[in-house]
């Protein structure tokens, strides 16, 4: 094609002045590249249809005028997005980033991005952040929580956008969900604490979500089977601090000197319940038993190290990612609710 010609498929440039946001368009690089706007698309979308030479303008114009494909005119174009948007309650809490790095690392090998949104655990948060995703025309949502299952599906808009529940466990295959027992795993707990012979156990927690309360129930559960009275629980609604832990084993312990052993719903309040053993001088395990659970980095580290639950979050990203995108393909999915099960780790400190 000559430039004559292709001149012709290229609109005439605007007045001077007439655009308003001095963005780079694809219609400067086909102007630049003399071919036209299609061909500067296909180039970008499938370049081995497009001959070499005319590939090479267009590259050459591009990297000069240093355009920026316009991806949400590519999405209304098409009706397709390549973004999948993930809510998580907090960014800074080592179980989430965990898990963040197994969706990086599968949606990242499938070729898609994701927008990542945290909601502080807050349901008017969830709300806006889902609102505001569904107005981007996500491909799919990767979801931390019921609730904000609850949420999505209650937007007329999201009926045709696919979800994944992560770290719960849905009723059902319908119900995609990738995660693992949090009631079992409270159970396990229990059961453990009973078999070491320890009787008068107590229960402590914070940031009250619904899965911290899944392990609260397992765990009472547990000890029922075993025979034991119910735990002395102390419980706060604030977010989970190391120092928090320390807080709340001074509560038990005044509510219930005798207290030979306590489960405490995370590792940051484990390690708080450890640190003020040490500084009140009481033996650990032999005065007291700690729990904690997730298993975090440091768990095995700390003297005594923690008895914990070895949780499988990064993985959990990962396969949530795996079973969305396989929805997304259109592909059969035989197991919807993907149990992928949790392991006690005892250690000294029990």
């Amino acid at each position: 094609m000559s430039r004559r010609e292709a001149s012709k498929l290229v609109p005439p440039l605007p007045p001077k002045g007439s655009r308003a946001t001095g963005r780079v368009t694809i219609i400067d690089v086909a102007r630049l590249a003399a071919v036209s706007p299609m061909t500067v698309s296909r180039a970008l979308k499938t370049p081995e249809l497009v001959q070499e030479k005319s590939r090479e303008r267009i590259m050459a114009a591009i990297a000069q005028l240093g355009y920026v494909p316009n991806q949400a005119a590519a999405t209304l174009a098409s009706a397709r997005s390549q973004v999948i948007a993930v809510l998580v309650p907090s960014l800074t809490n080592a179980v989430f980033i965990e898990t963040l790095s197994g969706i990086r690392d599968y949606l990242n090998e499938a070729g898609y991005q994701f927008l990542i949104g945290e909601t502080g655990y807050a349901r008017v948060k969830e709300e806006q952040l889902i609102s505001t995703y569904l107005s981007h025309a996500p491909a799919g949502f990767l979801l931390s929580s019921s609730e904000q299952h609850e949420i999505l599906q209650a937007r007329p808009a999201s009926r045709a956008i696919p979800a994944v529940r992560m770290f719960d466990l849905g009723r059902s295959n319908q119900d995609h969900s990738v995660g693992f027992s949090q009631s079992r795993a409270g159970f396990a707990v229990a059961q453990h604490l009973a078999q070491r012979g320890y009787r008068r156990i107590a229960f402590i927690a914070a940031q009250l979500d619904p899965r911290m309360l899944k392990r609260r129930e397992g765990f009472r559960k547990g000890l029922l089977e075993a025979g034991l009275e119910a735990a002395t629980e102390v419980l706060l609604p604030e977010p989970t601090t190391v120092d928090m832990g320390a807080q709340l084993l001074r509560r038990v312990l005044q509510a219930r000197p005798d207290c030979d052993a306590v489960f405490c719903c995370n590792d940051d309040l484990a390690l708080g319940a450890l640190f003020e053993c040490q500084r009140q001088g009481i033996a650990v395990p032999r005065q007291l038993a700690i729990a904690g659970f997730n298993d975090l980095s440091w768990a095995a580290c700390a003297t005594p190290s923690i008895t914990t639950v070895i949780t499988p979050r990064y993985d959990i990203g990962y396969k949530s990612a795996e079973m969305l995108i396989r929805q997304l393909k259109g592909e059969s999915i035989e197991r919807g609710r993907l149990d992928l099960g949790f392991e006690l780790a005892v250690r000294e400190s029990t």
